[in-house]
């Protein structure tokens, strides 16, 4: 279904908005994915959401998203602790591996360690794509309000053309009414007839 709403935005609307986009900070998400998430909500498409954020709603929230920020760093720091008590244990199990001579168990550490390398740049390609669908949306907008905008200076110089031309024919119909009456209130003239009367001279 496609997403046509125009109606301004409530209170109640930039409420979620706000909420939704500091939630995803703190989880490390992207901000794409909140204006996603905040436009099936509201029946408003990301761009207009994304629009929405940074230019009204970001500014009364500039201290929680501060906060935000340093939660999701703190988290991303505690993962990576977690992520290296991990990588510790494999280590110390790959050692009674080597003494027990398991080659399998082995391969399942190997294995785990092929995941953990791929799961942050995994992370880092997804969030790349994810802007990189955001800044397409954004551009085919910004084609479409152009086409808009050209559209109505055509139209805004045509009127102005029709304009011109009607107060050109006013003027030249203003004009041709004072010809008119200046011409009818001009003073009569006359003649002396033969008979010593004047007559009037017929225009």
């Amino acid at each position: 279904m496609v997403k046509v709403r125009q109606d301004a935005w409530s209170h109640e609307d930039d409420l979620l908005l706000a909420e939704t986009v500091l939630r995803h900070i703190r989880e490390g998400s992207t901000q794409l994915v909140a204006f996603e998430e905040v436009g099936d909500k509201l029946n408003r498409t990301a761009a207009a959401c994304g629009f929405r954020w940074n230019a009204e709603v970001r500014k009364n929230y500039e201290k929680a998203v501060d906060l935000a920020k340093r939660q999701r760093k703190e988290r991303k720091k505690a993962m990576k602790q977690q992520a290296t008590n991990g990588v510790t244990n494999i280590s110390e199990a790959k050692e009674i591996t080597k003494t027990n001579q398991q080659p399998t168990t082995i391969d399942e550490i190997i294995h785990l360690l092929e995941q953990l390398k791929e799961s942050t740049s995994i992370n880092d390609e997804a969030e790349f794509e994810q802007m990189k669908e955001y800044n397409q949306q954004l551009t085919n907008e910004n084609e479409e309000w152009k086409a808009k905008y050209e559209q109505l200076q055509k139209d805004y110089d045509t009127l102005k053309e029709d304009y011109q031309t009607f107060v050109n024919i006013m003027d030249r119909a203003r004009k041709m009414v004072v010809l008119d009456e200046d011409s009818s209130l001009s003073s009569p003239a006359f003649k002396m007839a033969k008979n010593g009367n004047l007559e009037q001279i017929a225009k």
